[in-house]
């Protein structure tokens, strides 16, 4: 997944990462969790493995949006959520089976998750290495940063709002702008982070924001690759009725699903 991507000038920039995601409360997929969420399905035993995590730092709707989307997907995965919340424990033997790791938005405190899945990170770390998938989403994003976090990246990550030149001041539920491979898109936000890579870094930059800064990557470690995104490709209708909010283009799932198979390959 290497290739060529914008130079990103962050030069001295100290990025504030404690105001992160307070998590989006739709009712619908409240409801669904409420129900049983999505693992009510019959995927194919043949489809591949997604783990989503599932803990305290996860907001309610987040997993089982991205559930929904994964079973969908154009290549579609069975899903399996692990955690704390779950019945499932997060184990090297659990991500063995599986081909993808989701950790989707929702936190409000970094430190704090981190207390929970700092014990995880040499795990998640070699499972990556050896050729897993991991795809963290704004919240899930910061973790695949240092600092803390996993260090999957060749890199950081920093809350966007604090950024120089931010087009969002402040951690409101909104609609940003993004450039996409070069085009313009909109996408939902809410206080995700900027993604700051190492000079020479295997990586793509896929998406920037409207500084410039990159917004969503996708970079290898080791035999695995690792995709992140600040925004929000995963979020359907009822987020935005939700919060009253309307995406120009549409709500669409196909910067989501772009991002799913840079990282996956389609398998």
């Amino acid at each position: 997944m290497s290739g060529a991507h914008p130079s990103i000038d962050i030069g001295s920039t100290v990025v504030d990462r404690r105001r992160l995601l307070a998590g989006v409360l739709p009712a619908a997929a409240l409801l669904a969790a409420a129900c049983g969420g999505p693992n009510t399905s019959e995927p194919s035993a043949q489809e591949p493995l997604a783990l989503i995590y599932s803990g305290p730092q996860g907001c309610p709707a987040c997993a089982p949006t991205m559930a929904a989307l994964l079973r969908r997907a154009p290549h579609p995965f069975r899903v399996q959520y692990v955690g704390p919340d779950a019945e499932v424990p997060l184990t090297a033997a659990t991500l063995a089976d599986a081909q993808l790791y989701v950790q989707p938005g929702g936190g409000a405190d970094l430190q704090g998750a981190w207390q929970v899945l700092s014990s995880s990170a040499e795990m998640i770390r070699d499972w990556v290495r050896d050729g897993g998938s991991y795809l963290g989403l704004c919240f899930g994003g910061y973790l695949a940063g240092r600092n803390p976090g996993f260090a999957l990246l060749p890199g950081d990550t920093g809350g966007y709002i604090d950024s120089p030149g931010a087009s969002v001041p402040d951690d409101r539920d909104t609609v940003i702008a993004v450039s996409w491979r070069g085009k313009p898109r909109h996408m939902y936000f809410q206080d995700g982070p900027a993604f700051f890579l190492d000079d020479g870094a295997d990586a793509t930059v896929l998406a920037t924001y409207p500084n410039g800064m990159a917004a969503a990557v996708v970079a290898r470690y080791g035999k695995g690759v690792v995709g992140v995104c600040g925004p929000h490709p995963e979020a359907d209708e009822s987020w935005y009725a939700e919060k009253g909010l309307t995406n120009p283009d549409g709500v669409r799932f196909d910067l989501a699903y772009e991002l799913i198979e840079a990282i996956t390959g389609g398998q």
